[in-house]
């Protein structure tokens, strides 16, 4: 967004984060003050535009009363620099929409208090450093994640601070994850993106606790997430422009950076304290083979592209108990993809992390309800009839296991790229070996199975 701020009675413009849309004045509303009290507002705040079509009532009123600006111009001579920067807006209100605040601060992993206490000084400079505390989220395998907060952590204005991976530049999109952001918020489906940094961002706390695990086969809870997943499912792009899966090309980003790393010096491989060895795990030549032929089958199985999560583990959902709702964060690897990918990646994360354990992957009579309850949500966010059959469901279902295996191979080759870059302690040749084990397992029953 693009705003108007005062310093030494004169106005300019700058940018600001998309944010708290619904708390500070419109442009519209701003331009009211100015015309119909015949001054500006006596306390000149900080508006972001709430919507393209409040932008362009403010516009619309401003051109409006052009024949009247002279009485305007006359006795404020700071009008014209708000016309000129409303008029600005008018053109570039997209890119505007888009930008966000980035603080140049590098913030060290190993002690990073300092470097957060300085982006906070920027975000909430009414706290005092001596006043904030800090708590460490150790449920990622990717990143570092803070909670950062003065008093309690479930009250309003905690900021979540995430330090970006060893190396995850190599595989991870910044620019199109904050891009995830603010879609997803601006569907009420995420949280708040507040700024950047130079190796991480900053965003909003969502009230709730992180899904426990044994939570997914609880009905109530699950058709929650089916549901939260239609919606999320349901949100088009931009103007209707045409958008392709993301999953072959990052797949086949993720072999081109194991070859080209398999190789590396010692140093480079930042391998975990595991026993499996990288031969344990099928060659890359196996693997290019395999994902050439799944893309090959799944080509001809008409799955939809949606808005996807992508990376639907426990950890990544907030349960609120109190409201009775769910909340997806990390939009790492969100991006339009195959509908029966999202779904297929969250069944194979019944089985967990930590210790992969494919025994507890969904009933197929799980499945079949919580499809259900997906339909259900993602027919009516669509505005379709709710009415779902039987044969829908079966369909979907079909669909999903042949997909579960794209999820495997994905997320094996990705480990297997973590397992030479990551500083996290983590196991993940042990992952890799979990995940890439269970494809080749379930691959011969799943490619059988037959589209009605």
């Amino acid at each position: 967004m693009r705003a108007l701020s005062q310093s030494q009675d004169r106005f300019s413009v700058t940018a600001v984060p998309p944010c708290s849309i619904n708390t500070v004045p419109t442009a519209a509303l701003l331009l009211e003050n100015c015309i119909t009290k015949n001054k500006l507002p006596s306390a000149l705040q900080t508006y972001k535009i709430e919507n393209d079509s409040a932008l362009q009532a403010g516009l619309a009123n401003l051109r409006r009363v052009e024949g009247e600006t002279a009485l305007l111009d006359g006795e404020h001579p700071k009008w014209c620099d708000i016309k000129s920067a409303l008029l600005k807006m008018d053109s570039s209100a997209v890119c505007a929409r888009n930008q966000l605040l980035h603080i140049d601060v590098h913030i060290d992993e190993n002690e990073p208090r300092n470097g957060i206490l300085e982006v906070l000084s920027r975000l909430r400079p009414q706290w005092k450093a001596q006043d904030i505390q800090m708590k460490t989220f150790t449920e990622g395998i990717t990143n570092q994640l803070l909670g950062c907060y003065v008093g309690s952590l479930q009250e309003s204005g905690c900021v979540l601070v995430r330090l970006y991976g060893r190396m995850t530049e190599l595989y991870v999109n910044r620019d199109r994850e904050v891009e995830m952001f603010q879609v997803f918020h601006a569907h009420s489906c995420g949280p708040e993106i507040y700024c950047s940094f130079q190796n991480g961002i900053c965003y909003e706390f969502i009230r709730g606790t992180v899904l426990d695990d044994e939570l997914l086969r609880q009905p109530s809870i699950y058709r929650l997430i089916a549901a939260e997943m239609g919606r999320i499912h349901s949100i088009q792009p931009k103007c209707g422009q045409p958008v392709e899966p993301l999953l072959w090309t990052k797949m086949s980003h993720f072999l081109k950076l194991v070859q080209n790393n398999i190789n590396n010096s010692p140093v480079e491989q930042r391998c975990t304290k595991s026993p499996v060895a990288l031969q344990d795990v099928p060659s890359l030549e196996t693997l290019s083979v395999e994902m050439e032929s799944l893309k090959r089958h799944l080509s001809q199985i008409d799955s939809p592209t949606v808005l996807c999560h992508n990376d639907l583990l426990t950890k990544n959902i907030i349960h609120n108990h109190k409201e009775g709702m769910v909340k997806f964060i990390d939009y790492e690897y969100a991006d339009y993809n195959y509908q029966a990918f999202d779904i297929g990646n969250h069944f194979n994360e019944f089985a967990g992390v930590n210790d992969v354990d494919y025994s507890l992957y969904p009933s197929r009579e799980l499945q079949r309800d919580w499809l259900t309850a997906y339909l259900e949500s993602y027919k009516h966010s669509s505005g379709r009839e709710v009415t779902v059959t039987e044969a829908e469901v079966t369909q979907l279902y079909i669909q999903v296991c042949k997909f579960s295996l794209a999820s495997n191979l994905f997320w094996g080759l990705w480990a297997i790229l973590q397992s030479r870059y990551s500083s996290i302690d983590f196991d993940f040749q042990r992952y890799a070996t979990a995940r890439l084990n269970y494809y080749f397992e379930k691959k011969e029953e799943y490619l059988a199975l037959k589209m009605s």
